[in-house]
């Protein structure tokens, strides 16, 4: 520290070409910096200022020193405003938007790991569907989301997982006994289709393959999907995430051909991201499965 002292006395001093003038902008006396000037030449063996009647002016060695001088000063503002960052990390918000299937099975870990480090935190979930994250996320009302990929293009992502689309049967449903079910057979079953917004991923899925499902009921509701099918009302394609944990009687297949989602975390720019939000990142990346 005062080392530091010393260099930014040194710094204002051929600024301001007066040591008088070096203290009054430093909030010391003119002796004090001279002395510190003084301590500086002495430790270095070089002389920094030369005196003349109009004020100091730098000398040869002080016009090769003080670049670096000023490097080092500038380096330690950065450190100081790191350290400041730190410890306001000790309090804030972070605000998230999320599907329901994420809120329910990877943030209460993810949170519980965070908070272990940074018990002050407090965070505010919306939850929602692929396109109302997105316009969340670009709108800054949350400061990152979990959503579907690819997202829109002015957001940064990072992918996370990917997430197994299953095919939702009732117990001793004729399908239950393969291990696999085709798209074809379940467009011939009454479907429960998961819809929510815009999204009809699952509706894609069928056209893909030239198929038209016979779609019964539309909601955006995963569980109710799973107490239709399990009371025999159809059955449905659902994410292996929300069926995690699953309290309904009802059987789940791999699809054929099999199918995904990809899962990631967007943002909208990684450079000026909060410094809490940027922590909180890192253990998402360190707590999904």
């Amino acid at each position: 520290m005062q080392s530091l002292q010393r260099y930014e006395a040194f710094l204002k001093a051929a600024e301001l070409g007066s040591f008088t003038r070096a203290a009054e902008a430093l909030s010391y006396t003119q002796s004090g910096i001279s002395r510190m000037i003084a301590d500086l030449e002495r430790e270095w063996g070089v002389r920094l200022l030369a005196r003349s009647r109009a004020g100091v002016y730098l000398t040869s060695e002080g016009r090769r020193l003080i670049d670096q001088v000023r490097r080092v000063c500038t380096e330690e503002q950065r450190l100081e405003a790191l350290v400041a960052e730190l410890n306001d990390l000790q309090t804030g918000l972070i605000r998230v938007g999320t599907l329901s299937s994420m809120a329910t099975h990877w943030l209460p870990r993810i949170v519980s790991a965070f908070q272990k480090d940074y018990p002050n935190i407090e965070y505010e979930l919306l939850l929602g569907d692929y396109l109302e994250i997105e316009q969340w996320v670009l709108d800054g009302r949350v400061d990152c989301g979990f959503l579907r990929l690819p997202a829109h293009a002015q957001l940064q992502t990072t992918f996370l997982a990917r997430d197994r689309l299953l095919a939702v049967l009732p117990e001793g449903h004729a399908l239950a006994g393969r291990e696999r079910v085709p798209l074809a057979l379940l467009a011939e079953e009454p479907f429960l289709l998961l819809q929510k917004g815009a999204n009809d991923e699952i509706l894609r899925m069928f056209r893909k393959q030239g198929l038209t499902p016979d779609v019964r009921f539309t909601t955006w509701d995963d569980y109710a999907i799973m107490s239709m099918a399990e009371n025999g009302l159809g059955v449905s394609i659902l994410p292996e995430l929300i069926l995690r944990r699953c309290p309904y009687r009802i059987a789940l297949r791999e699809l054929d051909p099999p199918e995904w989602r990809d899962i990631g975390v967007a943002v909208r720019s990684q450079d000026d991201l909060p410094l809490a939000v940027e922590r909180f990142l890192g253990y998402v990346s360190a707590s999904i499965e």
